[in-house]
């Protein structure tokens, strides 16, 4: 999961790039539309991605393989900004009421977690792409809201991987929360099996802005999250 953290975004470079002129549009793409763009949205992950020259075509090889994994799952759901190119995208797919997507979690899921998971009101925001020369700062926590609020979850949620704090803590200063950590395989596994990747697990309760603390319950004591009934 890639993300650009809000604040850091460098001057324009040439007139292809979203500017403040031009009013930022929220729109779904449906699983067809999602495969015939992909190649473009590709061009966002590589753009928004701080990776090195060098990097970029693993990283870009490696999106495309999440984004076609993604398409395929029940529920998916893709929404992109745009103005006259594509200032951001978020993309997800609920999460499995057994619980198989919470697989790896360090310790005891928290329980309200567990609760919203089996009575599937938890979505999966699985990848969350920023262009650096947007200028619309809440773009990212605009599409998340938003795609949480199509989908009536009670909860999103997410993985952010340890090795990467500026992109850990720009879903914090959107208003996630950090409940644990999850070890899963890497994706070099073939030549590393022993070494797993360390993965920061966010929540998202929809509606709540920057705010309290995370709580080991993994949710704030002042949210608006929906009990299941």
């Amino acid at each position: 999961m890639t993300a650009a953290p809000e604040g850091e975004q460098p001057p324009h470079g040439d007139g292809s790039t979203p500017s403040a002129s031009d009013a930022l549009r929220l729109r779904r793409l449906n699983r067809w539309q999602a495969e015939t763009l992909r190649e473009d949205l590709a061009d966002l992950y590589v753009e928004s991605s701080r990776a090195q020259p060098g990097e970029r075509y693993r990283g870009r090889e490696a999106f495309l393989r999440r984004l076609t994994g993604a398409v395929r799952r029940p529920g998916f759901a893709l929404l992109i900004a745009e103005s006259t190119a594509f200032a951001g995208c978020v993309y997800g797919f609920p999460v499995p009421r057994e619980g198989t997507w919470w697989r790896g979690f360090d310790g005891p899921l928290p329980r309200s977690v567990e609760q919203l998971t089996a009575s599937g009101h938890v979505f999966a925001i699985t990848e969350t792409l920023v262009h650096p020369h947007t200028d619309d700062r809440g773009i990212a926590r605009r599409l998340q809201q938003r795609l949480l609020a199509d989908h009536h979850a009670s909860l999103g949620a997410t993985l952010v991987d340890q090795a990467d704090p500026a992109v850990c803590d720009a879903f914090l200063s959107w208003g996630w929360q950090d409940i644990g950590l999850v070890r899963r395989p890497s994706d070099q596994q073939v030549l590393r099996p022993s070494d797993p990747v360390v993965l920061r697990a966010l929540v998202l309760p929809p509606g709540l802005g920057p705010g309290p603390a995370a709580h080991r319950d993994g949710l704030a004591h002042e949210n608006r999250t929906q009990r299941p009934g």
